[in-house]
């Protein structure tokens, strides 16, 4: 019986987690953004503003799905997290609230964003105020990302592109790579673990696990090194690089299962 409850409990809350996400972001378009665009001068200076009112909101968002019990958070390395500069920051994904929790813990971070989340109603006003990246175009993408670098922002990729397929092993796309070789800055890896797996591609978000998830994010050390060779054709040190993140990533959770 108390299984049973729990796990409508869990349901339940869930439902109004994932309204008052979406609720939230109409609220801060809608009001709080054209605010702050009023009392603030300066694109830039919105777009900071903006990122920090995303921060905090998202951090609310994540301390009302611990009240409620739905997952279990450990971020045992949150503050070195968010003492980062102008870091690029590659981590897995596998689950829907991945960016979501790094965006929570890290206050001047910037990310790659899907270009048709630019049209979902819910966030679309989020993700523009707040002057995220998206992937449409590839050569304005790099642009994008090495100028945001350069103004001293943490860059969050997810090297996958999309979130991982239950029960297959990591496949990274060639992006995060290029991004990293072509912007020679530092990088910080961050492994991502959920147990049970929940909010995963293959999951709508109704669909919780019998028990509550945990959710363990933490920074792994040892990255793969990053150089520029002048006589190797670029697209093939992406290529190498990119198959040494993968072996690097699934090597890190293989140690971590």
């Amino acid at each position: 019986m108390y299984k049973k409850l729990n796990y409508l409990w869990r349901l339940l809350a869930t439902a109004i987690c994932f309204s008052l996400f979406g609720i939230g972001g109409l609220i801060l378009t809608l009001f709080v953004f054209p605010v702050q665009k009023l009392c603030i001068t300066g694109e830039q200076a919105q777009k900071r503003t903006a990122r920090k009112t995303v921060h905090y909101s998202f951090r609310f968002f994540i301390a009302t799905m611990a009240f409620t019990r739905i997952i279990e958070f450990d971020l045992r390395d949150r503050a070195e997290l968010a003492q980062q500069q102008g870091q690029l920051i590659l981590a897995n994904h596998p689950s829907l609230i991945d960016v979501v929790v790094l965006l929570s813990i890290i206050p001047n971070a910037d990310c790659v964003v899907k270009a048709h989340l630019f049209s979902n109603p819910f966030i679309r006003g989020v993700i523009k105020n707040a002057g995220y990246i998206s992937n449409a175009d590839p050569e304005a993408l790099l642009d994008a990302c090495k100028l945001s670098l350069e103004q001293g922002n943490n860059l969050i990729i997810f090297p996958e592109g999309t979130r991982t397929v239950p029960g297959k092993e990591l496949v990274f796309q060639r992006g995060a790579a290029n991004i990293a070789l072509r912007c020679q800055v530092p990088i910080t890896t961050v492994l991502i673990n959920v147990t049970p797996s929940t909010l995963t591609k293959a999951e709508s978000w109704y669909q919780i696990p019998s028990e509550k998830a945990k959710f363990m994010l933490q920074l792994t050390r040892d990255v793969p090194t990053l150089s520029v060779a002048a006589a190797i054709p670029m697209s093939k040190q992406v290529r190498q690089y990119c198959r040494e993140l993968e072996r690097y990533f699934k090597q890190e959770l293989r140690s971590h299962e």
